[in-house]
């Protein structure tokens, strides 16, 4: 059994429905899941794969799909406290900046806002609880993905569950659910250096997953010559 796990603004819509017709495949039983299972969720020994984001592109997709409730794939009305964030700030780059205002009104409620957006609060710790606790898993993990080469691990992704050559990823922005172009998501300077600072565990953590990435694709290499040397020998 391998699992999807589906963190927010990923990507993982549009890999959620590349994979619906497949539960099944000649190597894994594959089952996806939605925003709220996390890594504990997964039983201990079996699979799993995810997709990550740069954390501050993350928060500008997060912000717009908020600011947009969902729509048009789906309509998922603010909250009172989204409601109040949105009425003050009307683009990711507005509250990014905010949080160092000089007025300290601004700054607090700048602040309230990040906690209180979906996706723009949620960590990536959220999914994976702590350092040691990915670490303890890390031969469950199958797959690393990055949806800034979304379209290029798609393709090694099908490789690894043995997916016809023929899957491919929605090309229509509805059924990938992405935000649509005319969405300002541009960060200034001053942004890009607040959001370094609130996100800097999930920077950290968006990181060592890179190299987490390489290590699970040398091991499993490593394991198939293993495997194919076997083999040899007993022929």
């Amino acid at each position: 059994m391998v699992h999807f796990l589906h963190i927010g603004k990923t990507g993982g819509m549009a890999i959620r429905h590349a994979l619906k017709p497949y539960r099944e495949t000649a190597r894994y039983k594959i089952k996806r899941h939605g925003h709220r299972q996390t890594l504990r969720d997964i039983p201990q020994g079996e699979g799993v794969i995810f997709f990550l984001r740069d954390p501050l592109t993350r928060f500008a997709s997060g912000f717009n799909s908020r600011l947009r409730r969902g729509e048009p794939r789906h309509h998922n009305p603010w909250t009172a406290a989204e409601q109040e964030a949105f009425s003050r700030f009307d683009t990711p780059n507005r509250l990014a900046g905010a949080l160092s205002s000089d007025d300290e009104e601004v700054r607090n409620r700048a602040r309230s806002a990040m906690k209180s957006i979906e996706h723009v609060r949620d960590s990536y710790w959220k999914w994976f609880e702590s350092e040691e606790y990915l670490l303890s898993r890390m031969d469950d993990i199958v797959f690393i993905g990055f949806q800034e080469n979304l379209s290029g691990d798609f393709e090694s992704l099908k490789l690894i569950l043995g997916l016809p050559q023929s899957v491919s990823l929605p090309t229509d922005d509805i059924l990938a659910h992405k935000n649509p172009g005319h969405f300002n998501k541009a960060l200034d300077d001053r942004a890009v250096e607040n959001l370094n600072q609130w996100y800097a565990k999930d920077i950290k953590f968006y990181t060592q997953c890179k190299n987490y990435a390489k290590w699970i694709s040398q091991r499993d290499r490593h394991s198939a010559l293993v495997s194919d040397g076997a083999r040899g020998v007993r022929r």
